[in-house]
């Protein structure tokens, strides 16, 4: 039986960009640790990973506030775009014609879970590795003779 992770979410709606430049941003936090991420986006050049970053400081807040949460145990367990309302505008043409303009916005949701400590499967990949290595010096001493 697995174990549930404790998560903890944060949304932005009505961001003015599309979603997928949106999604940009939020893929080069997706599975980040939380303070990496909060560094990843503070040095980001797109305009957006302003708003990202917001979101995300809320998420970890929440975390910590409201499910008690060891903030240096976080990390992105998802962050997801999605498509909000849509502007319509338009512009004069030549001969009398309108051109559409188009302005959309986006929804963020951005998760964050409580990474659980391994230690121990460490440990027994180490000891695995001991024996490979016994058997592969016993060959080659086998080889020179």
């Amino acid at each position: 039986m697995k174990k549930q992770v404790k998560t903890a979410y944060a949304k932005a709606r009505l961001i003015r960009i599309s979603p997928q430049k949106l999604n940009l941003v939020a893929e080069t936090i997706r599975g980040l640790k939380a303070d990496k991420a909060l560094a990843e986006l503070t040095f980001s050049k797109k305009r957006v990973s302003t708003d990202v970053k917001k979101v995300l400081q809320a998420a970890i807040a929440n975390a910590e506030n409201n499910f008690g949460m060891d903030i240096d145990k976080l990390y992105v367990a998802e962050a997801y775009v999605g498509k909000a309302m849509v502007m319509k505008r338009w512009h004069a043409a030549a001969k009398g014609a309108g051109h559409k303009i188009l302005k959309p916005f986006s929804n963020l949701t951005v998760v964050v879970a409580e990474k659980e400590a391994q230690k121990a499967p460490k440990a027994e990949k180490t000891a695995e590795k001991a024996p490979k290595a016994a058997k592969k010096e016993k060959n080659d001493k086998k080889e020179s003779v």
